[in-house]
C-alpha cells in the first residue's frame, strides 16, 4: 500500500489534516485506533470560545469542516463578550457529544482521495533523515511521500485519579506505547505534560431551581462563512451557572495532599491559563469563590459536563466536593474526573510551515506540538494538511503571519518560543487583535485559500461577492445624506439621541459612538445583509484604530521581509551574545522578524544580526 498523505491521528486536528489533504487531490489515509472516536470531544462539549472562536471561522475561511459541523451540530450558540469591543467577541457553541462526531465521520467518509483504517501506528520508515511511511502494531508498513501526526494525548498516556495511575487515553481507550519513543530515536526531544477534566453528572440528580439560567443569544449565529444557521433560536437548550463556596474550598484545601497534582504523582506540566480547581485555590487564594457551569453534554443522553471544576482528587473526595455545591447536593457523578499525561514534542523542533526539522517530510499538528484545545488543534492541523500538500506539488508553504490570523500568531509562539506546558490560545496574545477580528476571517485568509487551492470556487466566489458588498456599502454610506425633517427629528428624540443640527451623511452619522447601524436602518433603507451591515458598523466606528494597527503591521512587515538563510551560521556573527547565539541556532528564523521574538535575544543582537546580513547577504 503506498499513499500521498499519511495523517496519523483521529482528533480535531487529524480530521482536517486529512480532509484538506484530499480536498487538495492527494491520496490520503488516516489511521485511527477507534471511527467511533474520529472527531470525540474527551474533555468538554463546545466548540469556540474566548479566541479559540475566531480560530474555528479561520479554519472555516482555509476551506476546513469544524465550523460548518459545528453549526449543525449544536445545541446553543452564544457570541462571548458582545457588549466588549469587536476585538474580544468570539462565538461559542455547545455541540452534542453524540451528533458532532457522527456528523464529522459522515463528512469525512464521503471525502474524496480519503481512506479512514482503524490501528495502531507504533513507528515511522526513515531513510535518509526523511519518512517514508509508517509501521502498525501488527508490523505492517505503509508507505507515502509525508506523515502528519496528530496523536492527541494518546502518546504513553497515564489516567490520574488521587494516587491511582492508570496506562490508557481518554475514556479508557489504549494508548500509543512505543511511537514517543522511537521519535525520541530518530532525535526529536520529547516533554511530558498534563491536561485534565471535570466530572460528568446525572441530570436527574441535579436540582437547576438552585442555579442561574444561561440561555443562547436570540440572534442567529454561524462559524460558516457559507452556510445559513441550522437551528431555531427558541429551542436552544439552557446550561447553568453555580459557584464555589467556603465549604468547597475547605473540603479541597483539607485533602490538598490526596489530588495527583499535589500528592506528587503528576510529572506533566498543566495548563497554566485553565488549571484544576485546586491549583486555582491555591493560585488565587483572594477570591471567594470560583464561577462553573453546567452543560448538557448530549440531547441523546442525561450526563451534565461541570464545566471549571476539573481536579485530580480521589474519588470520594471529588464526592464531597461536588455535594457542596448549590444544587449538587445529591448529585450521582457518572463519570469521575482525571487529569492525564502524555507525552509531547518540543515545538521549537518544528518549522513555521509545521514541518519537522530534524525529519523531512514529517508534520505534526495539534497536542503533540503542545497545545490544548480542540480549536487550536485543527487550526495547525488544516495548515499541516495544506503544506504537506504543497512540499509534495514543490511549492512553497503557507506561512500565515502574525497579522493574518490567529492561527498564525499560535504557530508562531509554538515555533519562537516553543512551550513547556499546554499552550491555550488568549486574545492577549494577539497584538494585532483589533484586526483579528470574528466578522474579517474570509477577508483576511480566502484569498490564501484559493492561492493554495483549499477552498471550492463557490467558496471563493462568495468571498468576493462579500467584497463587492462592502464596497457598494461603504459608498452607499458616504454618498448618502440624511435631511433632518421632522420625522427624522422625532425618531433621535424617541432613542433619546441628540439631534444633528444639518445634513449630514450616513457615514458621519455612523461614526458617532452613539449611533449604530441597526438605529440608521430605521431612518434610511440600507438594502445589504445584516452581516455585511455588521462589518461596515465596525470597520467605519474603529477606522482610525484599524488604520493606526495597520501602521504597527507594517513595521513588522519590514522586519519580516529580511529574509535568514536556513544555513545560516551564527558562530560567524561577531559580538553576539552567546545566549542570543544558542536561541538563534536552536530556533533558526527565518526572518528578523520572527528573531525579534525569540526569548533572550535582544535588540542589540537584532541590530548586530540586521548589519550582518546586510553585508554578507545584502537584505
Amino acid at each position: 500500500m503506498k499513499y500521498d498523505i499519511i495523517v496519523v491521528g483521529g482528533g480535531h486536528a487529524g480530521i482536517e489534516a486529512s480532509h484538506i489533504a484530499a480536498f487538495k487531490g492527494h491520496k490520503t489515509l488516516l489511521v485511527t485506533m477507534n471511527k467511533k472516536n474520529i472527531g470525540d470531544m474527551p474533555c468538554n462539549p463546545s466548540i469556540g470560545g474566548t479566541s479559540k472562536g475566531v480560530i474555528v471561522r479561520e479554519v472555516d475561511a482555509l476551506g476546513g469542516l469544524m465550523g460548518r459541523i459545528a453549526d449543525i451540530s449544536h445545541f446553543q450558540i452564544k457570541m462571548l463578550n458582545n457588549s466588549k469591543g469587536p476585538a474580544v467577541r468570539s462565538l461559542r457553541a455547545q455541540a452534542d457529544k453524540v451528533t458532532y462526531p457522527k456528523n464529522m465521520l459522515n463528512a469525512l467518509e464521503n471525502t474524496e482521495n480519503l481512506t479512514i483504517l482503524e490501528a495502531m501506528v507504533e513507528d515511522l520508515i526513515i531513510e535518509d533523515s526523511t519518512v517514508k511511511g509508517v509501521i502498525l502494531a501488527d508490523g505492517t508498513k505503509i508507505n507515502s511521500k509525508a506523515v502528519i501526526l496528530t496523536t492527541g494525548t494518546y502518546l504513553k498516556a497515564n489516567i490520574l485519579i488521587g494516587s491511582e495511575n492508570t496506562e490508557g487515553g481518554p475514556h479508557g481507550e489504549s494508548r500509543s506505547n512505543y511511537l514517543s519513543d522511537n521519535l525520541k530515536k530518530y532525535g526529536l526531544t520529547i516533554q511530558r505534560l498534563k491536561t485534565g477534566t471535570p466530572q460528568r453528572i446525572k441530570a436527574d440528580s441535579i436540582d437547576f431551581s438552585k442555579m442561574q439560567e444561561e440561555v443562547g443569544d436570540n440572534v442567529y449565529w454561524t462559524f460558516s462563512h457559507d452556510y445559513p444557521p441550522a437551528y431555531k433560536i427558541n429551542e436552544q437548550q439552557k446550561c447553568y451557572l453555580v459557584y464555589t463556596n467556603e465549604k468547597t474550598h475547605k473540603v479541597i484545601l483539607d485533602n490538598l495532599d490526596k489530588s495527583a497534582m499535589y500528592g506528587g504523582y503528576v510529572t506533566g506540566v498543566g495548563p497554566r491559563y485553565c488549571p484544576s480547581i485546586e491549583d486555582k485555590l491555591v493560585r488565587f487564594k483572594d477570591k471567594e469563590r470560583h464561577q462553573l457551569f453546567l452543560e448538557p453534554e448530549s440531547l441523546y443522553y442525561d450526563e451534565w459536563y461541570l464545566q471549571g471544576f476539573s481536579t485530580s482528587m480521589p474519588r470520594d473526595i471529588q464526592e464531597s466536593m461536588v455535594h457542596s455545591l448549590s444544587g449538587l447536593e445529591h448529585a450521582v457523578i457518572s463519570k469521575y474526573a482525571y487529569a492525564i499525561e502524555y507525552d509531547a514534542i518540543d515545538p521549537l523542533q518544528i518549522d513555521p510551515s509545521l514541518e519537522n526539522k530534524v525529519i523531512k517530510n514529517l508534520f505534526t499538528a495539534g497536542q503533540i506540538n503542545g497545545t490544548s484545545g480542540y480549536e487550536e488543534a485543527a487550526g495547525q492541523g488544516i495548515i499541516a494538511g495544506i503544506n504537506a500538500s504543497l512540499k509534495l506539488e514543490e511549492k512553497e508553504p503557507l506561512i500565515l503571519k502574525r497579522n493574518d490570523a490567529y492561527i498564525g500568531v499560535l504557530i508562531d509562539d509554538l515555533v519562537t518560543k516553543g512551550t513547556q506546558e499546554p499552550y491555550r490560545m488568549l486574545t492577549s496574545r494577539a497584538e494585532f487583535r483589533l484586526i483579528l477580528r470574528h466578522d474579517n476571517a474570509d477577508l483576511r485568509l480566502r484569498e490564501y485559500a484559493h492561492e493554495v487551492g483549499s477552498i471550492s470556487e463557490t467558496q471563493y466566489q462568495n468571498y468576493k461577492n462579500k467584497k463587492e458588498d462592502l464596497i457598494r456599502i461603504d459608498t452607499f454610506l458616504k454618498e448618502t445624506k440624511l435631511k433632518i425633517t421632522d420625522e427624522i427629528k422625532e425618531k433621535f428624540e424617541k432613542n433619546q439621541l441628540p439631534v444633528p443640527s444639518k445634513t449630514e451623511t450616513l457615514y458621519a452619522l455612523l461614526k458617532r459612538p452613539e449611533i449604530n447601524i441597526d438605529f440608521l436602518t430605521t431612518l434610511v433603507e440600507i438594502p445589504f445583509s445584516k452581516e455585511i451591515l455588521n462589518e461596515i458598523e465596525i470597520s467605519t466606528k474603529y477606522e482610525g484604530y484599524i488604520a493606526k494597527t495597520y501602521k504597527e503591521v507594517e513595521k513588522m512587515k519590514k522586519l519580516e521581509e529580511k529574509q535568514i538563510p536556513k544555513d545560516m551560521d551564527y558562530s560567524k556573527v561577531s559580538n553576539l551574545a552567546s545566549e542570543a547565539r544558542q536561541k538563534l541556532e536552536k530556533v533558526r528564523p527565518i526572518s528578523l522578524g520572527q528573531a525579534t521574538r525569540i526569548s533572550g535575544v535582544n535588540p542589540s543582537d537584532i541590530a548586530i544580526l540586521s548589519i550582518y546580513l546586510k553585508k554578507e547577504y545584502g537584505r
